[in-house]
C-alpha cells in the first residue's frame, strides 16, 4: 500500500509534530486528523460511541483519545505512558496534515473537513474567547513567533488568515497553520482503503449514514437503531453536557469554557460577515492550494 511521506517538522505555539516519534503505532490503530474547526470533537465522539458500543463503563472520553501534536496540556512522558497504558482500541487526535504525520498501513485515517469560511467562523469564536491563561501557556516554550491576542475586526482577522501562513512553505492559515493545505495533502490518498474522507456538511446532513459509513471503515458493526442511537448522542446539547460531567477543564482555556467550545455548529455564517472583495480572497486562495475536485469536495461534501 502506497502511503504519504513525513516530510515536514511542525512546531509552534500550538504544534509539535516530533511528538508522534515516540508513539508506536498498533494494529488497527485509528488517527482522527482535522486542520481544526472541522467536527474534531464531534468525530472524535462518534469513534468513542462505536469502540464502546458494548461496553458498560466506559473509560472517560477526554483520556481515550489524546492530542498527540499538541504541546500545551500533557508533557511528553505523560503523554507516552498515557497512550502505552490503553488497552482498548485507541484513537488518536492530530491537527498535522499529511506530511508532517507518520503513515502505517496498519492504522486507519479518518480525516474530517468542512468548508474553509465555516472553519474561519468557528475559529473566530475560538481565538476570540481564550482566557490570559491559555495564551501565557501557549506562549510559553514555543517554538516561533508568540500567539497574537485576538483583536481588530473580523473582516480584518479574514484578510490575514486567508492570505498568509505560518510555516514557510504555507500560504493562509495565519495565526494557526493552514486549512486548505491540510485538506490539499490528504486528497491525492482518499482512495487509499484505510483513508476515510468525512465532511461536516455530510454530517449535518445525515449523521445516522456517516456513523454507518465510518462504522463500516473501521470494521465495527452499526445496526440502523445504532446508528440512530449514536446520533442523538452526538448532539450538541449532549456534547456540551458530557464535557462538563466532571467539572469543565475547557474553562481554563476559553471564556465561558465548554459553552463557549461549542458554539453554535452551524454553517453560512461567513455570507453576512464577509465582503464580495473577501470572497475573492477566499477564491484566489482555493485555487493555489487545491485542485478543483478537492475545491467542490471541500465546498458540498460528498452528499452535496
Amino acid at each position: 500500500m502506497a502511503g504519504w511521506e513525513r516530510t515536514r517538522q511542525y512546531q509552534n505555539h500550538h504544534l509539535d509534530s516530533t511528538r508522534w516519534d515516540s508513539i508506536a503505532y498498533r494494529e488497527n490503530d485509528i488517527v482522527i486528523t482535522t486542520s481544526y474547526k472541522s467536527g474534531t470533537t464531534w468525530t472524535q465522539w462518534l469513534v468513542y460511541n462505536l469502540v464502546f458500543r458494548k461496553e458498560n463503563n466506559p473509560p472517560p472520553f477526554p483520556s481515550c483519545t489524546p492530542w498527540i501534536d499538541e504541546r500545551l496540556t500533557t508533557s511528553l512522558p505523560d503523554l507516552i505512558a498515557l497512550v502505552e497504558q490503553q488497552t482498548h482500541r485507541r484513537f488518536l487526535k492530530s491537527h498535522l496534515p499529511a506530511d508532517g504525520l507518520p503513515f502505517d498501513e496498519r492504522v486507519k485515517y479518518v480525516v474530517v473537513a468542512r468548508d474553509a469560511r465555516d472553519v474561519f467562523m468557528s475559529l473566530v469564536n475560538h481565538w476570540s474567547n481564550y482566557t490570559d491563561m491559555i495564551y501565557q501557556v501557549m506562549n510559553t516554550g514555543n517554538v516561533g513567533d508568540d500567539f497574537p491576542v485576538w483583536g481588530g475586526e473580523v473582516r480584518d482577522r479574514w484578510r490575514e488568515w486567508i492570505s498568509r501562513g505560518w510555516f514557510e512553505w504555507e500560504s493562509e492559515g495565519y495565526p494557526y497553520w493552514s486549512n486548505l493545505y491540510h485538506t490539499a495533502t490528504f486528497w491525492p490518498h482518499r482512495d487509499l482503503p484505510n483513508v476515510l474522507l468525512l465532511h461536516y456538511n455530510d454530517l449535518q446532513a445525515d449523521l445516522p449514514g456517516q456513523i454507518t459509513r465510518l462504522g463500516d471503515f473501521l470494521d465495527i458493526e452499526v445496526t440502523p437503531d445504532a446508528a440512530q442511537e449514536i446520533a442523538a448522542a452526538a448532539h450538541i446539547d449532549e456534547m456540551r453536557a458530557n464535557a462538563t460531567r466532571d467539572g469543565d477543564p475547557l474553562a481554563m482555556a476559553f471564556k465561558g469554557g465548554s459553552q463557549a467550545f461549542f458554539f453554535k455548529g452551524t454553517n453560512g455564517r461567513w455570507k453576512d460577515v464577509l465582503s464580495a472583495d473577501d470572497i475573492a480572497l477566499y477564491d484566489t486562495a482555493k485555487e493555489r492550494v487545491l485542485e478543483p475536485a478537492a475545491v467542490h469536495w471541500l465546498e458540498h461534501g460528498w452528499l452535496g
